[in-house]
């Protein structure tokens, strides 16, 4: 496996408050990295620095060895980073097919090439019979799947996943993941936000816990799951506690 994604001393400030501090991490092609964390952790302000909605005022973040950090979004695209976001970021007065195809655009200016591109992201995904719809006529479930595929549409090399999963059923769910094992499968470094524990502890290859901006702990999903760092960071220390 290579190292796609190397980030390193990548720190992100709001004033007085450090969102991330001095954050280090790598994500291999063909490998999940799940991100987890109470929320306010700065999970996604690290994918937000990552991909360029916002730059950090410390750090490097390296995309097959060239450096990113601070450059802007369709730039971090073209350079082979994409991303969905927590709350999903679509066109509802477009159809499926337009709106998967501004990823594929980032790769090329042919409409008959990104249209090809969007349909084949479009089937993997599984939404093919909604193509022509509208947006706004779209579940949730929907809507997470078009921006997963616009994304896998700009045939990236980092795919950022930020809480991919939130509002879906136990079904959605299952086949979310397997999609995302999918692509992992293809090469594709995934670094993936999730507080669904059932849900990525089974697919990501490693964790790592983000708590006040600083990494708490990395490690396999079993070795996380049983770090009582991990366990108060989520639930709070109550070895103290009376009846």
């Amino acid at each position: 496996m290579s190292k796609l994604l190397e980030v390193s001393g990548l720190t992100k400030r709001f004033g007085g408050l450090v969102a991330n501090n001095s954050l280090s991490l790598h994500c291999d092609g063909g490998e999940v990295l799940g991100i987890i964390g109470p929320n306010g952790a700065g999970k996604t302000t690290l994918l937000n620095c990552i991909n360029g909605q916002l730059k950090p005022d410390a750090g490097q973040v390296l995309v097959a060895g060239q450096n990113i950090a601070g450059l802007l979004p369709h730039v971090a695209c073209k350079l082979g980073v994409s991303r969905t976001f927590q709350i999903v970021q679509v066109v509802d007065a477009m159809t499926v097919l337009s709106n998967v195809m501004v990823g594929a655009f980032v790769r090329t200016p042919k409409v008959s090439l990104a249209q090809a591109e969007a349909e084949k992201a479009i089937e993997f995904v599984g939404i093919q019979a909604s193509a022509s719809a509208p947006l706004s006529s779209l579940t949730l479930a929907q809507k997470r799947k078009v921006e997963f595929a616009r994304a896998l549409a700009a045939r990236p090399k980092v795919i950022l996943l930020d809480e991919l999963l939130a509002g879906l059923t136990s079904p959605e769910i299952k086949e979310m993941t397997t999609r995302i094992q999918q692509v992992r499968d293809q090469g594709i470094a995934v670094l993936w936000i999730e507080h669904v524990m059932e849900a990525i502890m089974p697919v990501a290859d490693r964790i790592l816990m983000l708590c006040f901006g600083e990494k708490l702990a990395e490690g396999k999903p079993a070795e996380i799951a049983h770090d009582r760092r991990c366990i108060e960071a989520y639930l709070g220390d109550d070895t103290n506690a009376e009846s």
